[in-house]
């Protein structure tokens, strides 16, 4: 499926209106800018592969983007960057890289200069969750769980946002979720990786705006996905009790809401309504109510 060009165009003209806010006190680097000369800028998506990641990869290469999908695993990344090119007319480079390496930011800086590019917007989609108790976890899992949504994420921001500063364009959309706004028993990791993502973001944001970059968090609820089946937790009651939306509606949300300058984007109406209140209501009233949702439940 593809979206209609008048909404790429109602999106483009309202965004640059807000790029004059956004680089308000813009002041690009020349040495910055010369830096990358002779270099396109590129969109790069960590987790791009499948689920969300490749929905937003399909958003910006729909919107004239060149993307990079960045995945472990290079048959599936190898499969999902065939399928994007077949139906973009941008590039669509495939790198598999392990972001969780300390020198995954330069390796893929290097990689993007090798083939003619330079890092414009990084969107950190890359994460995976851990369902049931928090002493019954797979200690190695949990490890690799805060190394892949926390510290990859870290570093990967920090690695390539000053050099966006310094040229005053790009930006970095970051993907938590919607159990951001709340402790999560049963997935008490998981929720907390993404309450970390929202703050970090949502502080960064505050810190650099107005210097031409645009910082933004992506908030959803449950999405249509392999990730709960692949957590464990596709019987938890949550998933009955709440409608999954679709990977496509959620990057469509998160395009128009990064264009757009927002700092915080919770797609779906269920879900914006269910985020004011989660945080409005006292923990001890809510966590009793979070719990039943997402306590593990095995069909006899």
């Amino acid at each position: 499926m593809t979206w209609p060009a008048s909404t790429f165009d109602l999106i483009d003209t309202l965004a640059s209106i807000a790029d004059l806010w956004i680089g308000r006190r813009a002041r690009p680097q020349p040495s910055a800018l010369a830096a990358v000369a002779g270099l396109e800028p590129i969109v790069v998506v960590t987790g791009g592969s499948t689920g969300i990641g490749l929905a937003i990869a399909r958003r910006f290469a729909a919107a004239g983007c060149h993307v990079a999908l960045v995945a472990r695993t290079p048959s599936t990344l190898d499969a999902a960057a065939a399928e994007l090119q077949a139906v973009s007319r941008v590039a669509i480079l495939p790198i598999a890289l392990d972001i969780t390496q300390a020198a995954a930011g330069d390796t893929l800086a290097h990689k993007l200069a090798e083939g003619g590019y330079y890092l414009d917007v990084l969107v950190n989609s890359a994460g995976i969750g851990m369902a049931g108790a928090f002493v019954e976890g797979d200690a190695d899992k949990l490890e690799t769980m805060q190394a892949l949504n926390i510290t990859a994420l870290t570093r990967l921001t920090r690695r390539f946002l000053p050099d966006m500063l310094a040229r005053a364009r790009g930006g970095i959309l970051n993907v938590a979720s919607l159990g951001a706004y709340t402790p999560g028993p049963y997935q008490a990791a998981y929720y907390a990786s993404k309450a970390y993502v929202l703050s970090l973001t949502e502080a960064v944001a505050y810190e650099i705006a107005g210097r031409g970059v645009r910082c933004a968090v992506v908030a959803p609820g449950p999405v249509a996905t392999t990730f709960h089946a692949t957590m464990g937790a596709q019987h938890s009651p949550y998933r009955q009790a709440m409608p999954a939306a679709s990977p496509r509606s959620v990057a469509g949300s998160a395009y128009r809401g990064y264009k757009l300058g927002r700092r915080v984007i919770v797609p779906g109406l269920i879900a914006t309504v269910l985020m004011p209140a989660i945080r409005a209501m006292p923990h001890p009233l809510l966590l009793p109510i979070i719990a039943t949702l997402l306590k593990p439940w095995r069909p006899r």
